[in-house]
């Protein structure tokens, strides 16, 4: 299959789909409403929401109903990287090749486009009439899951440990830990909530975890490669930024080649936990090969 025209599809529909359940820019207020639709249609590639559609799918489950879910992972990482472009995080100028969100708005109206954005999507999924197919206990584990990969025990604590690691001497554990909450926990969470609104059997569901962790490595394996090889058109941000924070990087303690090999050795195994899937997973597969390839 060609995972380019896959994604392209499926941007298409997603982005249909966030642009029906995010407020229009001039609803009131509007200066929250423009930030938050600013930052969120910027041109990201919607990994997350189309993995949670691809593990569905692995399983035969149709997708109508699954998008409002999938696309509140969008709603939270794009708040998440608005956050993290801030002054007090990352403090980055550029994001997806324009300026960052308080760059644009300013300091205050960032810091609650993002707020927006987190609490929009549990609005979203606590919403009875955008879910009528799904039972009350699989809805809450669907929510369970992704409160939990964005908060302290995911994004949120992987994201404090990256702020306390810069300009410091930290082993690989701690760099481990960095990867698999700041990065890989929502990527992980994206394939369970496809696997978990599927139905999928106890063994179905074991691969598809296994697979969303090592793919979410593989992602930030890539992204500290890029850092470094990428260009600023590329990228669409500044490069080089992990270096000149002081942060520790797969590159940083490996070396460009040895990441580039391990990076492929995580998707290997990665593909191997399809195994026992049949070619609907063939979307799974491929995005893992493309997460190491990719340009952005």
């Amino acid at each position: 299959m060609d995972i380019k025209t896959y994604l392209s599809r499926k941007k298409v529909i997603i982005d249909k789909s966030l642009n029906k359940l995010v407020p229009q820019a001039k609803t009131f207020p509007p200066a929250v409403h423009e930030a938050m639709r600013y930052s969120l249609f910027a041109g990201g590639k919607r990994v997350r929401p189309i993995l949670a559609v691809a593990s569905a799918e692995a399983l035969g489950a149709p997708i109508a109903d699954l998008l409002p879910i999938a696309n509140t992972l969008e709603l939270i990482h794009t708040y998440s990287l608005i956050h993290d472009d801030l002054p007090a995080m990352d403090d980055d100028d550029f994001r997806r090749g324009r300026p960052t969100c308080h760059k644009a708005y300013g300091e205050a109206i960032a810091i609650l486009a993002g707020d927006g954005l987190l609490t929009m999507a549990f609005e979203i999924l606590s919403d009875p009439r955008k879910q009528k197919t799904l039972s009350s206990k699989r809805m809450l584990a669907i929510i369970r899951e992704i409160s939990t990969a964005s908060g302290v025990f995911g994004m949120v604590g992987g994201q404090v440990v990256d702020i306390q690691s810069e300009g410091q001497d930290v082993d690989f554990p701690t760099l481990e830990y960095i990867h698999t909450h700041k990065t890989g926990a929502l990527i992980r969470a994206s394939v369970r909530i496809g696997a978990l609104y599927a139905g999928a059997g106890k063994r179905q569901f074991a691969a598809l975890t296994h697979y969303g962790e090592l793919t979410g490595l593989a992602f930030q394996i890539a992204d500290d490669i890029l850092d470094i090889t990428s260009t600023q058109e590329e990228l669409g941000k500044d490069i080089g930024s992990d270096l000149k924070k002081g942060k520790k990087t797969f590159p940083s303690f490996y070396g460009l080649e040895e990441s580039r090999r391990r990076a492929i050795e995580v998707v290997d195994k990665a593909l191997l936990t399809l195994k026992d899937f049949d070619r609907k997973a063939d979307p799974l597969r491929e995005l893992a090969k493309y997460i190491i390839h990719r340009v952005n």
